[in-house]
């Protein structure tokens, strides 16, 4: 198994709460490549973040959180789905947004 280096890009509440010097952080990933990967990878890194993205218990993502992979939202795709070559190479970041609600 290879370790990949992924960008992960915050949102600016999370980035404060964990601490973080700037929006944007590199994970080392072990292969497979998944959203349930890179997010247990931050959690163990960014201890702080534990419980803000995913529910503790059913690990199921918040409400209010969406997450973005080369421009699409993998929200509602299963975390264990492979994520594309940009993302597992580091040419693009995966993105976490605060979604708003309303209109």
């Amino acid at each position: 198994m290879s370790v990949q280096h992924v960008r992960v890009e915050l949102p600016l509440h999370l980035m404060r709460l964990a601490n973080m010097n700037g929006h944007e952080t590199t994970l080392d990933v072990t292969e497979p490549v998944t959203l349930r990967a890179v997010l247990e990878e931050l959690e163990r890194r960014y201890p702080a973040l534990e419980g803000t993205m995913r529910d503790h218990v059913t690990k199921k993502r918040r409400d209010f959180l969406r997450f973005f992979v080369c421009q699409e939202d993998w929200s509602h795709r299963s975390p264990d789905e492979l994520l594309p070559e940009a993302i597992v190479n580091g040419e693009e970041p995966l993105l976490v947004i605060g979604a708003i609600a309303g209109g």
